[in-house]
């Protein structure tokens, strides 16, 4: 018996059924009317922001750190935001997925493309800078009708949503790469591809430096210095949002990040940080604010999200 059927019997045991079954009903409320999922996702936002208090607490800290010229009333209505777009986040993943593509045509625009363009045309490859907004896999597909892109993600802890997940990001990206996957991506950089990356979460102390984000020292990853240097590749960014009346999307890229690298971790990781930041205030509620972005931090893990006794 080969190892992919011993695989797929693994899958079929009753811990995986929930995940079969919400994928499946993920699957048939895709198949309504787009105007429809964008409502649903809204009233499943609503619902979250009452069932999730962690996430919750998570997101109203953020928001305090973050955007302290807001009074507590207008932090208050931009956490709900946030909600109520993760909520329509599910929804735009399921149309990245299962959506025909004739369906979203009309519904999209992208802006800066020269920018791209000068950056391919010096034959390095492109890193494109991305970050963890509401309308994540569903820019990816968006994009991907202008442009073929590689993407770079990070493994999923459950065996069964990594196999669906990679699968179905495939409709996307032409290469799907483990981020620990370097040599991919030095192979993918030296044929001029597009490589689409993410630095935006905490992933520790480790490899990381302390550089501003919205003005709070944030653990960023150097990472993306030693990619960059990898093969002198071209970095820019690519910012993704629904339009406010929802009638579409629109895709936006941004200057080459020059100069890049600067020969100083936490001068890279300060100016990647401010190009994160600049996307992100084109609407800040789009943006996945329910990840702890300020977890490590030198007085403790999690030390700016403990409650007060």
């Amino acid at each position: 018996m080969s190892q992919h059927t011993d695989i797929d019997k693994h899958f079929l045991t009753p811990r995986f059924w929930p995940i079969y079954i919400g994928l499946g009903l993920l699957w048939m409320l895709n198949r309504l009317p787009w105007r429809w999922q964008i409502r649903l996702g809204r009233i499943l936002g609503r619902i979250l922001f009452y069932m999730s208090p962690r996430r919750r607490h998570v997101t109203e800290v953020n928001i305090q750190l973050c955007f302290p010229e807001l009074d507590a009333k207008k932090q208050s209505k931009m956490v709900k935001a946030v909600f109520a777009n993760n909520g329509i986040g599910l929804f735009e993943t399921a149309m990245a997925w299962w959506t025909p593509r004739k369906k979203l045509k009309g519904h999209f625009t992208l802006k800066g493309q020269e920018h791209l363009e000068a950056a391919l045309a010096k034959g390095k490859g492109v890193i494109l800078l991305g970050a963890h907004f509401s309308t994540l896999d569903l820019g990816g597909l968006l994009f991907s009708n202008f442009y073929q892109v590689d993407a770079m993600y990070r493994r999923h802890n459950n065996p069964l949503l990594e196999k669906v997940i990679t699968r179905c990001r495939q409709r996307c990206f032409e290469l799907v790469i483990e981020r620990s996957e370097i040599r991919k991506v030095l192979k993918a950089l030296r044929r001029n591809h597009i490589v689409w990356y993410a630095p935006d979460q905490d992933f520790g102390s480790h490899q990381s430096v302390y550089a501003p984000f919205f003005g709070i020292p944030a653990a960023t990853i150097t990472a993306t210095t030693r990619m960059v240097s990898l093969n002198d590749s071209p970095i820019l960014m690519l910012a993704q949002h629904r339009l406010p009346d929802d009638s579409g999307y629109e895709l936006e890229l941004f200057p080459v990040i020059t100069p890049f690298p600067t020969g100083n971790e936490e001068a890279d990781a300060t100016r990647i940080n401010a190009e994160i930041e600049r996307a992100i205030r084109k609407d800040p509620a789009q943006y996945m604010w329910v990840h702890r972005r300020f977890k490590t931090h030198p007085k403790g893990k999690n030390y700016l999200y403990q409650k007060p006794r």
